[in-house]
């Protein structure tokens, strides 16, 4: 007999608790609207609190499909920026030889 599979949101419900004090916590309201000229919107670290409570107490099937849309758009936000740098495969060929001192001889 298959052992039937419990669906456990993506987070812990206190997870979503703490992102949502770190987003309103004074220090992060100030360095996102330096770096943004806004102050950011915490609603849906609330929501997704919410959501996750409501699971884990009545397993509500509109509280699970709001945590699974609700990580995939912040999942999607995340890969829509591509990385700065490169990767690298391999090091370079002559990684172990000393770095110049910007002499050339």
């Amino acid at each position: 007999m298959a052992k039937r599979e419990v669906w456990r949101p993506p987070r812990m419900c206190d997870d979503y608790w703490s992102e949502w004090k770190h987003c309103r916590n004074l220090r992060n309201l100030f360095h996102h609207y330096y770096t943004y000229g806004a102050f950011p919107s915490c609603k849906q670290w609330k929501k997704d609190y919410n959501s996750c409570m409501e699971w884990e107490n009545h397993k509500s099937g509109e509280a699970k499909t709001a945590l699974c849309e609700s990580e995939k758009r912040r999942l999607l936000e995340q890969n829509r920026h591509f990385p700065v740098w490169e990767m690298r495969k391999n090091p370079p060929a002559e990684w172990h030889l000393p770095l110049s001192d910007g002499k050339d001889k």
